[in-house]
C-alpha cells in the first residue's frame, strides 16, 4: 500500500510540474504576442523626435546628427533576394552621442565606390545591434571587410565607443543604392507549441497512471 502511494505521489509531483511548464508558456504566449503588436504598431507609427537617449528598440526615430564619411563600414550581408554585398554603415553623433547608422545595401562589386552622405536630418528605426556570432569569420579591419560590427575592432577602425543600438536608415529621396534595409518583426514565437507539449504529457502521464492503477487496484 505505501510503494503505490508513493508511486502516486510521484505521477502527480510530475504531472504538476507539466501543468506549471505549460502555463508558464502560455504566460510568455502573452506576453510575446503583445511584444510584437507593440513593434509592429511602433513600425507603422510616425518617427519621433530623438536626441540620442534611452534609445528604444524598434523604435521609429528622426533626428539631427554629424555623419563620418572618413569611417564608412562595409558590412558583409546578404540583399532579400539573398544576393551578395555590403551594408554601409557609418559613424554619427547625435548630441554628442556616438551610433552607428546602416545607411542600407549594395551589390558586392559597388565596394569600390565612395557613398558619402552630406546630410544632417535622418529617419530611421532603432535596432539593437546582433549578438556575436563566432561562426562568423574575424573582420579584416586594414581592408574594411567586416562580418560583424564588434567592439574592439570598431574602437580600432574608428577610435569610438558606440551605442549598443544601431539606427536603420529610412531613405525617402530615392531608390538608387545604398538600398534601406526592410525592419520587420521577426521574432521567434513557438510558446504556443511548447505550452501544448507540456500539457500533452501531463495528460499523457494521467492517462497511463489511470490505465495501470485500474489494472493493478
Amino acid at each position: 500500500m505505501k510503494n503505490k502511494l508513493s508511486f502516486s505521489i510521484f505521477v502527480y509531483f510530475f504531472i504538476l510540474v507539466f501543468l506549471a511548464l505549460g502555463t508558464w508558456q502560455i504566460i510568455r504566449l502573452n506576453w510575446k504576442l503583445e511584444l510584437i503588436n507593440s513593434i509592429e504598431v511602433s513600425l507603422k507609427s510616425e518617427p519621433i523626435e530623438f536626441n540620442g537617449s534611452n534609445p528604444v528598440n524598434f523604435k521609429k526615430i528622426k533626428f539631427e546628427g554629424k555623419i563620418d564619411n572618413s569611417k564608412i563600414i562595409y558590412l558583409y550581408s546578404l540583399n532579400e533576394k539573398g544576393e551578395p554585398g555590403f551594408d554601409i554603415v557609418n559613424p554619427i553623433s547625435i548630441n554628442n552621442k556616438s551610433y552607428l547608422i546602416n545607411r542600407g545595401w549594395v551589390p558586392r562589386n559597388f565596394k569600390v565606390k565612395k557613398f558619402l552622405l552630406n546630410d544632417n536630418k535622418f529617419e530611421g528605426v532603432l535596432k539593437s545591434k546582433s549578438k556575436f556570432n563566432y561562426f562568423k569569420p574575424d573582420n579584416d579591419v586594414n581592408k574594411n571587410y567586416w562580418f560583424t560590427l564588434k567592439d574592439e575592432d570598431l574602437l580600432t577602425y574608428t577610435g569610438k565607443k558606440f551605442s549598443p543600438f544601431i539606427i536603420n536608415h529610412i531613405n525617402k529621396k530615392d531608390n538608387s543604392y545604398p538600398k534601406p534595409k526592410q525592419i520587420g518583426v521577426n521574432i521567434s514565437n513557438n510558446h504556443f507549441k511548447y505550452a501544448l507539449t507540456w500539457f500533452s504529457l501531463a495528460v499523457s502521464i494521467f492517462l497511463i497512471y489511470l490505465y495501470f492503477r485500474k489494472k493493478n487496484y
